[in-house]
């Protein structure tokens, strides 16, 4: 199996659309021909994995996170992290992980990542977790605000932990 790591290019919208199509999740073109023209003005890098040719997931650094606990902090983000399910835990996550915090080291000593805190992100909680990942201290952060104690949330996918990570230079 031969794993290559890239940046997104003009010609991936619609074949990176069409394949989690393909397994029954939307994500739409659009959202990929925008990552292209943050990549174009240096406010991402998305990177892309395949499998011996094939589009297998991939993975943004965003230099500028819109969460408050790395932005004021100048932390980059790691987000938007997707292997297709038939790529699954044949270390494809972990190249583009790999290669993620590669690109972060360049200009930070740190790296953060947000997780969904239900069963959904299981898998991506131990990942992180078995990669250095340590919570933020913020605790959970839902939105545009910090989940209070005695609060009433409904857990969906816009709640997450933040974790950072020290990196090596």
């Amino acid at each position: 199996m031969n794993i290559s790591i890239r940046r997104i290019a003009d010609h991936d919208p619609k074949m990176i659309s069409d394949a989690f199509k393909e397994q029954g999740w939307d994500k739409p073109i659009t959202l990929y021909e925008r990552y292209i023209i943050e990549q174009t003005n240096g406010d991402r890098v998305t990177l892309i994995a395949e499998v011996n040719g094939q589009f297998a997931g991939y993975v943004n650094v965003i230099w500028k996170s819109h969460y408050p606990g790395f932005r004021e902090k100048n932390i980059p983000e790691v987000s938007d992290f997707n292997v297709l399910l038939k790529y699954r835990r044949m270390g494809i996550g972990s190249a583009l992980m790999d290669r993620a915090e590669e690109i972060i080291s360049e200009r930070s000593s740190v790296a953060g990542i947000g997780v969904g805190v239900f069963s959904d992100y299981g898998n991506a909680q131990i990942l992180y977790i078995k990669r250095g990942y340590v919570p933020d201290g913020q605790g959970i952060y839902k939105g545009e605000h910090y989940v209070e104690c005695g609060e009433t949330v409904v857990i969906d996918h816009d709640m997450a932990l933040y974790l950072t990570k020290e990196l090596e230079n």
